[in-house]
């Protein structure tokens, strides 16, 4: 057997899987230049009005954290690469970079390529793709946010860690879609406890200078062998699995440019398992609204423990932030927290779509609009304001503050929860595309209606962010939490009125009981 017998076949598989690409490559539904120059013309209207000046204010002007130290900004990298290894993870385990078109993935699946051939390739490309985005991100929000860059003892150790953790990030996405729930939780707790040691050795030894270095090192030795690890399993993946996942993301990404993201977003949640007959007593009553709700929860762990854990950490974080309101770190932690408790909030129950269903169907579900409203915001309601207040009270034990603050700092923690549940209604009553967002808004710089779409597809989080920047700007705390709640009850009556029910007599149906 001569060497040329033996790479001949790679290079054929390879040769097949480049025709069949260029072959899809050319289909019909191809980009055209035109389309091309406008994607230009928007990159460089966003370069010029937006990168640029922020870029140039960023130069000019002090970082928002400070670094300080290689010591100091080592358990900061530890954080950060750690949270960008599980949220890759996480991100495989929904969409990983194997999903490619279900029509494509049938050709490949029905000829004699091997899965290791097309699929490797596919992975390859992606993941270089992944990794240079993750470095530019954070690269550039490390210049801008942080003083990393600003001196010579810490910008070649940062730079080091920017391009290791962009690698780390890019094979743990693979790794995530491959490897089974078991292989995905011991990389997520090998990296908790190496980034645990890291820290504690550098808090040890906090004049050495070799911090980030050390950090960099680890995240390239993690990188390859993960990268060896994830893609000896390409060749053990369920191919049934992953044109599952495949079909399932061509309809999402249908969906969204469909312009309806909250229905491309029902097809990832995950469906309810145990429990079915635990909304029952075991005389034949129903149990009450809070032990249904919390029943209702249970039935998807993973969303259950997600929406506690964001939760905790938004209350703790908004808090944090709304007890010193003065500078920017505190708005931008306050907004960050307001921002995470809005995102618990829709995962700690189902109950928010089983509400807008009932709304919006009175004739099959009846007209007793208060004991709808009770039953489905009743758990809800308490299991954000828990949470919320949890996360607040740790995040308070922790920094006690002053007897004059700590009333201030409740009332407005209140008012931002406030908000954040009207927030979460305004969205959850959410249903079709309006048609008249899709007419144009011509203006100098162009067509402008894409804004008005994405402003109504994350109109939740546009809600929050511009209360909170409202709240901020009211000089008085009982100001502020009465603006908060007034805010949210516009939310409330916006969402309302998607439902159909915003007319008289509707003050009359919500009170029966």
């Amino acid at each position: 057997m001569t060497p040329h017998s033996i790479t001949a076949p790679d290079v054929e598989e390879r040769a097949r899987v480049h025709a069949v690409r260029h072959r899809w490559a050319r289909r019909g539904d191809r980009a055209t230049v035109r389309g091309r120059a406008y994607a230009a013309y928007l990159v460089a209207l966003f370069t010029v009005f937006y990168l640029v000046p922020v870029f140039h204010a960023a130069s000019t002007s002090p970082g928002f954290i400070s670094v300080g130290s290689p010591a100091e900004a080592v358990p900061v990298a530890c954080v950060l690469s750690v949270a960008v290894c599980w949220g890759a993870q996480l991100t495989g385990r929904l969409w990983g970079p194997l999903v490619i078109q279900p029509f494509l993935l049938h050709v490949f699946m029905s000829t004699d390529i091997t899965p290791t051939r097309y699929l490797g390739t596919i992975a390859r490309r992606r993941l270089t793709y992944a990794g240079t985005a993750t470095l530019l991100l954070a690269g550039t929000a490390a210049y801008l946010a942080t003083d990393l860059f600003d001196h010579l003892g810490t910008a070649p150790g940062g730079l080091a860690v920017g391009v290791g953790l962009s690698a780390v990030a890019a094979v743990a996405w693979l790794w995530g879609q491959v490897r089974a729930v078991r292989g995905n939780l011991v990389l997520a707790s090998a990296a908790g406890a190496v980034a645990l040691v890291v820290t504690l050795v550098s808090r040890m030894t906090p004049d050495s200078g070799s911090g980030l270095w050390l950090v960099a090192g680890l995240l390239a030795a993690a990188a390859a062998a993960l990268g060896r690890g994830a893609f000896r399993s390409i060749r053990t993946i369920d191919l049934a699995r992953l044109a599952r996942e495949s079909a399932r993301s061509s309809q999402a990404q249908a969906y969204a440019w469909t312009g309806t993201l909250h229905h491309a977003l029902d097809l990832y949640r995950p469906e309810p398992r145990g429990h079915t007959s635990a909304l029952i007593r075991p005389d034949g009553r129903l149990r009450g609204y809070l032990a249904q709700g919390a029943f209702r929860a249970l039935r998807t762990p993973g969303r259950a423990i997600a929406a506690v854990g964001f939760l905790l950490t938004g209350g703790a974080v908004l808090t944090l932030g709304a007890a010193r309101t003065e500078g920017t770190p505190a708005l931008l932690s306050w907004i960050a927290g307001s921002v995470l408790v809005y995102l618990g909030s829709g995962w700690v129950s189902e109950t928010w779509r089983g509400l807008r269903d009932e709304l919006t169907q009175p004739p099959l579900f009846g007209e007793r609009w208060g004991g709808t409203l009770a039953r489905a915001l009743a758990w809800p309601v308490v299991a954000v304001a828990v949470g919320a207040c949890l996360g607040g009270g740790l995040a308070i034990m922790t920094q006690p503050l002053h007897s004059g603050g700590l009333a201030n700092t409740v009332l407005l923690v209140g008012g931002s929860v406030v908000l954040v549940l009207g927030a979460r209604f305004l969205r959850e009553m959410k249903l079709h595309l309006p048609l008249e967002l899709l007419l144009p808004v011509i203006t100098p710089l162009g067509d402008l209606s894409g804004l008005r779409i994405v402003a109504w597809q994350f109109d939740g989080l546009v809600a929050v962010v511009i209360g909170i920047l409202v709240m901020n700007a009211v000089p008085s705390a009982p100001g502020a939490t009465a603006l908060a709640i007034g805010m949210a009850a516009c939310c409330v009556w916006a969402g309302l009125r998607r439902t159909g029910w915003a007319h008289r007599g509707l003050l009359s149906r919500l009170s029966r009981a």
